[in-house]
């Protein structure tokens, strides 16, 4: 099976599920370590189709998961080749109201001048996470990973009549988790 096959199966089966452990895809496409890695990078910020929480799991943030897309295709008719997942066609265009946060790293260029490449992707990497996890809590939707940046939406896929106030709440929170975060940089790799 081919890297383009498994990607594709894995994002049929996260759209499915909604969220998948690595554990999980590691025995269901029996991936190596790298293989793995590779296939999270890819649905990540490849595809962005896909996010990490806690560095377990995959949750999907492709789009609305819907009763028609959870159930299991038909199976091939005679003579019919079945054909291969592909990623979720767009909803039907609706009129929303959105409530857009965008963050990213204060000095970013000074501190990535300041760290090999590998240090400065394990700090962004540790940033987006720490974020993902408050903008979740707060059912924001990351709509785009903008370098060391996040664009957010809060009303999308699915509104809330305090999607404002979610959005500044998940503003504050991030301040506070990016004070720990600091913190624990500080004494891992000193900045």
């Amino acid at each position: 099976m081919t890297f383009d096959d498994i990607l594709d199966q894995a994002i049929a089966l996260l759209q499915r599920r909604g969220r998948v452990t690595y554990r999980t895809l590691k025995r269901q496409f029996d991936l190596g370590d790298d293989v793995l890695e590779d296939l999270k990078g890819e649905l990540i910020y490849g595809q962005r189709l896909a996010m990490d929480e806690g560095g377990r799991v995959l949750v999907w943030t492709g789009g609305v998961i819907s009763p028609e897309s959870s159930a299991s295709p038909p199976p091939p008719q005679a003579g019919h080749h079945a054909a291969s997942p592909v990623a979720p066609r767009p909803a039907d265009a609706e009129r929303r109201q959105l409530t857009v946060l965008f963050c990213d790293l204060v000095d970013s260029t000074a501190l990535a001048s300041q760290l090999d490449p590998e240090e400065w992707r394990e700090v962004v990497r540790a940033y987006q996470e720490t974020c993902a996890k408050v903008i979740a809590r707060f059912k924001g939707y990351i709509a785009q990973y903008l370098g060391d940046g996040l664009l957010v939406y809060f009303g999308y896929p699915q509104a809330h009549e305090d999607d404002a106030q979610r959005a500044v709440r998940t503003g504050l929170a991030m301040v506070q988790a990016m004070a720990t975060l600091n913190h624990r940089l500080q004494q891992e790799k000193g900045v």
